[in-house]
């Protein structure tokens, strides 16, 4: 029978008032970095004015240095603050200061200081956050004003009444379950592999405040009518506002191009003959300033800017249902953008960063962003807007099945759209990925045509999913309702969709896998690709062969394509340009001439984003001989011994890997950062090896007694092979084992009472009369330390040891404590299918039975718990003759 083993063995009016030190910070040290994370200092992060639609000359930023604390959820407002951190940087990341997980069953406090110099009577205050993520409550002055549901959305607080003169005290309360909560999270998760990433907790986006009239400007709204040739526009203000008068005007260059006047509050409609029409081959923008006038005078004013453009499905010359901008066709020519980056996750280093995506994937030709599962910052899209990129935006997917997650995915989308409403480079509306939480698609895909009827709505972005050709999950109605049909094959372009009236578009595809060697987030996992890792000249030959397949589709009728991605992602290297924005693969004149073979006019793009400059990658990294030669000449600075020692342990070079593992090793500086205590792990299989004493360092350290991961795990591995293993036999004498394990503190030492009972079990005690006694002696001195998995791990060794009553039912007693310990349930099926087992050994099948069926329901697909129960219906043994 097969043994469940749960060990894991792979491995203004308002100025700022700094109350602490800006010297304390340091960014904390990563794998990987960009060259913006150098510029960023605490004194001046993103200054830039966060809101470029709806500008104002006075306001006051309160990015820089808080304090912050985390407490459990229960906790009231921390009584003591001394640690800081770096506002809007997210506390996991490196930029933060911090680089600190945030737990599902965790608060975060920020709190800072401010002085507020406003002159009070009718003037009100506003503080606004760009982003928080997800449950915000804010506090100024000891009450509560306001809280906010929704990691990607800005909101805006009146802290009016609550300001005091001089000092004032700001904190902010977060609590951010991440994937394990009802809010939509898209590629954050607590434990992130594969295609999830890092989460980004907290504040990610700009905080500040701004003093207003006591009548003012709340927002506006821009819909440019190209065949009409007008601007409505809807202008909201707050406040009594009898007698007030809003005024408009359109400029170009400077000059007046029209202007309109309303009395009454209702919509203006600006003239625009002749307008230019913005494109991503002229991305022409109007400005526009609107004033608020009482009794003659000027009380509130802003500016802010606009596109003419208009989105539509329209038929081509064929009759074939294709994406036209501005009455024309248009190929959406796309990239798959993540948004995350190395030191800040979701949170761009600078402003100039976060612009760098946007021309680097125009500089390489594309003419498309499908925005993946996260909203930007305002100035991402306003950078959008000024180079000429039309966006598909998606929404952020479900957090999970429940009506209140439901209720919160519809509450975020609404906001999405009025947040969002007024750039022109956002064409497409994208409302699922994948079968990500879908749920009423026709009627949520009419709600959002209802919200938005300007744009296109992609009801569900790769319903359909090809990979190597094989389709996943197919249903009826993938795309009810909504204006484009949207599969996605991986990794080669192909199997595109057909319906009356919607255009045909392929989500994503791609994904080809380049690993650039010294710019990589983990370089100690495999390079991941969806066919495969290759090399750049092999790029240059697939990407070519994936283009020509595209023309052949849009010859057909393909009207948009989403390659996936502009830049590798944490572990993917299935990116054009490296995680550090660093290296681009192919140089982006082959990139766009490679383009050109599907949408010719992303040839004119080079002159758009003419200063644009980046490495390219060599042909082909080095192999492991050339390595060799380069160090036997007397290469062996840091960066190259690791790559090195990387290498000997790929080509199995057993001869060389200690040497190359024991320089690297007494070159580092800093080899308890998380990065190097990896790597150290990975190539340390002996207590006499160069890294083995700095593991044991760095669990002293930074480890609390107890608690176990990956490094602890193979430290007790080596302790059992080495040491503890020596003193078992026939008879062992288990007190010499925990002599071992008490001589290597503050390692737990369960593991190595794990492995050698099943050393035992397997390697002596099999046939021994006495083994299941000497089993459940040891046992019993163990009884108290143990998991749910360990209680498992011994219930199950006697169930298949011995046919003892007494024993059999002290198994049962440890497996009952294992399914009250366990929270994980497929964990928690195992241990009932464990439970289940020794019942029908006693003979008490009925009660067998009701486990075995709870096994079976928790643990769909479980081809050995279903065999089990259905051998309990009918009466037979399960566990094996002689057992």
């Amino acid at each position: 029978m097969m043994k469940r083993f749960f060990y894991v063995l792979a491995l203004g009016a308002l100025q700022p008032f700094y109350a602490m030190s800006q010297q304390g910070w340091a960014m904390q040290p990563g794998s990987i970095t960009t060259r913006w994370a150098k510029q960023v200092q605490p004194a001046k992060v993103l200054p830039e004015y966060p809101r470029p639609q709806m500008v104002r000359p006075s306001w006051t930023n309160l990015n820089g240095l808080w304090q912050y604390s985390i407490t459990s959820l229960e906790a009231s407002v921390p009584a003591t603050w001394k640690d800081q951190i770096l506002v809007p940087f997210p506390i996991e990341s490196a930029l933060s200061g911090v680089k600190k997980p945030l737990q599902a069953h965790q608060a975060l406090w920020y709190r800072r200081q401010f002085n507020s110099t406003a002159a009070g009577g009718k003037q009100r205050t506003l503080l606004h956050f760009g982003a928080v993520d997800y449950d915000a409550r804010v506090f100024v002055n000891g009450k509560e004003l306001g809280r906010h549901t929704g990691g990607y959305q800005a909101f805006s607080i009146d802290i009016t009444d609550a300001l005091k003169p001089g000092a004032n005290e700001l904190i902010v309360r977060v609590w951010d379950p991440t994937d394990l909560g009802p809010n939509p999270h898209g590629k954050q998760v607590l434990a992130p592999q594969g295609i999830m990433y890092t989460p980004s907790s907290g504040i990610w986006q700009t905080v500040w405040m701004e003093t207003l009239p006591a009548q003012y400007i709340a927002s506006l709204k821009t819909k440019p009518d190209i065949d009409k040739e007008v601007l409505d526009l809807d202008v909201s203000v707050v406040g009594n506002c009898d007698g007030c008068q809003v005024e408009a005007i359109v400029l170009s260059s400077g000059k007046t191009v029209t202007k309109a006047t309303d009395k009454n509050g209702q919509p203006l409609q600006l003239r625009i003959p002749g307008a230019r029409r913005w494109s991503p081959d002229d991305p022409f923008l109007y400005d526009l300033t609107i004033s608020l006038t009482k009794n003659g005078k000027v009380i509130d004013h802003i500016r802010s800017y606009f596109g003419m453009r208009k989105i539509s499905v329209q038929q081509d010359a064929a009759g074939r249902p294709r994406i036209f901008l501005n009455n024309r066709y248009y190929y959406n020519l796309g990239t798959l953008d993540q948004g995350f980056w190395p030191d800040g996750l979701y949170t761009a280093p600078t402003d100039e960063a976060l612009k760098f995506d946007i021309l680097a994937a125009k500089a390489m030709g594309f003419n498309t962003i499908r925005k993946h599962i996260k909203l930007e910052p305002a100035r991402w899209y306003y950078h959008c807007d000024q180079a000429g990129m039309l966006v598909w935006q998606d929404m952020v997917n479900p957090g999970n099945d429940s009506p209140e997650a439901r209720a919160q995915f519809e509450k975020e989308c609404a906001e999405n759209i009025a947040q969002l409403y007024n750039y022109p480079s956002i064409t497409t509306w994208v409302l699922f990925n994948e079968k990500w939480g879908q749920y009423d698609q026709a009627r949520l895909t009419n709600w959002l045509k209802a919200l938005d009827p300007t744009r296109l709505i992609n009801g569900h972005s790769g319903e359909k999913l090809y990979v190597n050709d094989q389709l996943r999950s197919p249903s009826p109605d993938a795309w009810i309702h909504a204006d484009i049909t949207d599969v996605h094959a991986y990794p080669n372009p192909g199997h595109i969709a057909f319906e009356k009236g919607k255009a045909a578009v392929l989500g994503e595809f791609g994904g080809i896998g380049v690993p650039i060697e010294g710019h990589l987030w983990n370089d100690l996992q495999a390079g991941w690709g969806y066919d495969g890792v290759v090399t750049p000249p092999l790029l240059r030959k697939q990407y070519g062969q994936m283009m020509d397949s595209l023309k052949l589709l849009e010859n057909q009728g393909l009207s948009a394509s989403i390659y996936t991605q502009p830049f590798d992602v944490e572990s993917e290297q299935n990116g054009l340009i490296t995680y550090d924005r660093a290296i681009i693969k192919l140089p982006v004149s082959v990139i766009r001439e490679i383009h050109a073979k599907v949408w010719p006019a992303t040839r004119n793009l080079a002159g758009i984003t003419k200063g644009f400059a980046a490495i390219v990658a060599d042909s082909v990294n080095k192999d492991y001989a050339a390595r060799l030669k380069e160090y036997q000449s007397g290469k062996k600075d840091s960066a190259f011994l690791r790559a090195l020692t990387l290498l000997a342990i790929k080509n199995k070079d057993s001869a060389n890997l200690f040497q190359f593992s024991a320089e690297y090793i007494r070159q580092l500086k800093a080899p308890m950062i998380d990065h190097n205590i990896q790597f150290i792990e990975t190539v340390t299989g002996n207590s006499t090896d160069p890294g083995y004493p700095l593991l044991m360092q760095w669990v002293k350290e930074y480890l609390k007694e107890g608690e176990r991961n990956r490094i602890t795990t193979k430290l007790q591995e080596i302790i059992f092979r080495e040491q503890a293993k020596l003193q078992l036999g026939e008879n062992p004498d288990w007190s010499k084992v925990e002599a071992i394990i008490s001589n290597h503190k503050p390692l737990d030492g369960e593991f190595i009472r794990g492995l050698s009972v099943i050393y035992y079990l397997n390697a002596i005690g099999q046939d021994k009369p006495n083994a299941a006694k000497n089993l459940a002696d040891a046992a019993s001195i163990y009884d108290s330390l143990y998991h749910s998995g360990m209680y498992n791990e011994w219930a199950w060794a006697l169930f298949g040891k011995t046919s003892d009553k007494r024993l059999l039912e002290k198994a049962l007693v440890w497996a009952k404590k294992g399914i009250g310990l366990e929270k994980d349930p497929f964990k928690q099926a195992n241990i009932m299918d464990t439970y289940a087992n020794l019942l029908h050994k006693l003979g008490r099948t009925e009660e067998a039975l009701v486990w075995q069926k709870k096994a079976v329901a928790a643990s769909p697909g479980d081809g050995e718990i279903k065999e089990n129960y259905e051998k309990m219906l009918k009466g037979e043994k399960t566990w094996h003759d002689g057992q």
